[in-house]
């Protein structure tokens, strides 16, 4: 693949900038490609083609865009195993990961979209004789990140389609190869020329650019806090619709009642699930006394159990930190939870034994942990979990509360009654009970600090979306 090009009105494209960047495997440290990283001229261009495409495919019927995502869908599977070998190089997951989380994400939104689009009436009317039609919002300009690649491209870059929407689409510049092969699907799958634009480019350059331009009538961003303010003050000027999913730092409530051993185990191997890089993973688990010590012996037996290695082999290992910067803030908040008295109660500092090229971490556990440390605090985006203990449900839910984000929360408990009664307290998006995974179709987002707007289904849909109401005489 020629990684030095963009895709821009339906072809690839020169840039029009020189600046280049070389894209590296974290796994071995050595470069897999170079791209070049766009300016404001690369954005300029990529937004007239949306913007007149726009004019002709805001105007195609449900049934033409149900189509046209039906054949992507085929062209999706059809590149299945393309798109899973360049996540495993680009970012380091390992291949089974790759493939049955990373880019299974891909065929499983599109599904659910397909479901929500051909669910969703087109004309609704109200009781008052009033009738609601639904339109595309218009250009969209999606910025996507790393650590869940095709996720978060198939999240914001489908329903703009399914919706009537042209899109401009910046990957992360980390993870380019993925997003040049989902640009060769939706061109095998014949959407029109402009409909889809593709700029590699930073977020202080492309991104900003994006987030302040006058053709662009909705920004979505997937990211850190700090960058989703920053898209936020930049769409400001031009009162653009703006949807954001940022960080987390997600409480994992476990109660004496479950079954200890299988719901710790697990509980330790999800926080350290995709290297610990997940927005919503469960990084506080906070412990009912009573059984405290016990949960202690099961996590720091599961971390010892956590294997870690090679991408390219198969298996439940976990791989790399994706780059060299984030593999330094891990060991500086492993330093700092040292720093701060909590307990190491696995891992710790340094790569793993025998471990010499790559930016591979130990998975770690802190125990006797304050909600206070900036451990329990800071979204750390590694294999770290910080264990800290609880004296009864209510203190458990003000413990899980007391946090700036709200993106998700775990719960743990052999009681039916308590699991819903504490579900409803927990300032989050999404309460994952006894082991409950996310499911295809519904809507991803959090409270507080983690953003706004849903992700997903029905709800991800309707974000890409403009509501018409139609008064009759």
């Amino acid at each position: 693949m020629d990684m030095t090009k963009h895709y821009v009105n339906g072809e690839w494209v020169t840039p029009l900038s020189d600046k280049t960047m070389a894209v590296l495997n974290p796994a071995t440290e050595k470069q897999i490609a170079t791209i070049v990283l766009g300016n404001d001229a690369d954005v300029d261009r990529a937004v007239a083609a949306a913007n007149a495409a726009l004019k002709t495919y805001s105007r195609t019927t449900k049934a033409e865009r149900l189509d046209l995502l039906r054949r992507l869908l085929d062209e999706t599977q059809n590149r299945f195993e393309d798109l899973a070998q360049a996540i495993s190089s680009e970012m380091g997951a390992p291949i089974s990961m790759a493939r049955d989380a990373q880019t299974d994400a891909a065929v499983g939104h599109l599904q659910g979209f397909i479901d929500a689009l051909e669910a969703q009436p087109e004309r609704e009317e109200h009781a008052n004789g009033d009738v609601l039609l639904r339109e595309p919002i218009g250009v969209c300009g999606l910025i996507t990140p790393w650590n869940w690649p095709m996720n978060q491209i198939a999240l914001k870059v489908l329903p703009a389609l399914a919706s009537g929407c042209t899109c401009v689409l910046k990957p992360s510049e980390h993870t380019p190869l993925s997003a040049a092969i989902y640009a060769e699907i939706i061109h095998a799958a014949g959407f029109p020329a402009g409909v889809f634009n593709l700029v590699y480019g930073d977020g202080p350059t492309v991104g900003a650019a994006m987030s302040r331009h006058p053709d662009i009538q909705m920004m979505s961003f997937t990211g850190s806090t700090r960058a989703g303010r920053a898209v936020t003050k930049d769409a400001a000027d031009t009162v653009k619709r703006v949807t954001l999913e940022l960080g987390g730092k997600s409480p994992n409530l476990v109660f004496a009642d479950c079954d200890l051993e299988e719901r710790v185990t697990e509980s330790v191997l999800e926080c350290m699930y995709n290297t610990g890089q997940s927005c919503d993973a469960p990084t506080r688990m906070l412990v009912e006394k009573s059984c405290y010590a016990r949960v202690l012996d099961i996590a720091k037996a599961a971390a010892i159990s956590q294997t870690v290695g090679d991408p390219t082999l198969e298996g439940e290992h976990i791989g790399p930190l994706f780059d060299s910067i984030q593999f330094d803030r891990v060991q500086a908040m492993i330093a700092k939870g040292i720093d701060e008295g909590a307990t190491v109660l696995a891992g710790g500092l340094g790569k793993p034994d025998g471990v010499d090229a790559g930016w591979f971490v130990k998975p770690t556990i802190f125990a006797d942990v304050r909600n206070d440390m900036a451990i329990a605090q800071q979204e750390i985006f590694g294999p770290v979990l910080v264990i800290i203990p609880f004296e009864d449900e209510a203190d458990a839910i003000a413990i899980a509360n007391d946090t700036p984000y709200g993106l998700a929360a775990y719960l743990q408990t052999g009681d039916p009654d308590r699991a819903e009664r504490v579900a409803g307290q927990l300032k989050a998006g999404a309460v994952h009970i006894n082991g409950g995974g996310f499911n295809y179709g519904s809507p991803f987002g959090g409270y507080k600090q983690s953003g706004n707007g849903r992700e997903g289904g029905a709800m991800g849909l309707e974000d890409y979306q403009e509501i018409k109401t139609l008064h009759f005489g």
